[in-house]
């Protein structure tokens, strides 16, 4: 990102990079090869208008990732892993994270350079799935022997595959609450204490 990042936008002009931003996440999730002239198309801006808030296309890939991993970091707050039941707060934050990664999937799924802001704020969401996996087992929901870094795997791995489904199948008109619910009824079913309450 150009000097957007540097300073606050006026609100109008944090509307044109949402809407941008919007634009390139709907264009580049159908053709990734898409040119910036029709990410400005489809955003209903002048191409230079683009290039006036993202000065080549990595920039703007740039700023998808890290605008899609702050929508997941949001999402995770807004579950309360650290205050809510632990098992509440687990499929809150399933539902919450499968409604980000289902409408960010390019911008969730491209692999940038190290040491970008979005791998900070994805370490952080990784951090705080940890600490919602250490409650769940210390609450008896997840089995006393179990590794919480391989369940960490298998929720990813879930989550992973639900998107990738629901991305080849569009037309399934299951909610992001019924596939949070599959989830974490997979997940639990596979390492979940049998006194777990489902």
């Amino acid at each position: 990102m150009t000097d957007t990042a540097a300073r606050p936008l006026r609100a109008d002009a944090e509307r044109t990079v949402r809407t941008i931003l919007e634009a390139a996440e709907r264009v580049l999730n159908r053709n990734p090869s898409a040119s910036m002239e029709e990410i400005a198309s489809a955003a209903g801006v002048a191409r230079t208008t683009v290039h006036r808030r993202f000065a080549t296309r990595e920039a703007l890939i740039v700023a998808m990732k890290t605008w899609a991993s702050r929508q997941l970091a949001t999402a995770v707050d807004e579950a309360r892993f650290d205050s809510a039941p632990p098992l509440v707060a687990l499929y809150q934050a399933t539902a919450n994270a499968l409604e980000v990664k289902l409408s960010w999937g390019f911008s969730m799924n491209t692999a940038l350079a190290t040491g970008n802001e979005s791998d900070q704020i994805l370490a952080d969401v990784v951090a705080a799935c940890d600490r919602l996996f250490a409650r769940l087992k210390d609450s008896g929901v997840l089995r006393p022997d179990v590794d919480l870094i391989w369940v960490r795997r298998v929720y990813y791995a879930l989550l992973h595959e639900v998107c990738e489904n629901r991305a080849s199948d569009a037309d399934d008109p299951d909610d992001t609450d019924t596939l949070a619910t599959q989830v974490v009824d997979t997940l639990l079913r596979g390492v979940g204490s049998p006194n777990a309450q489902l």
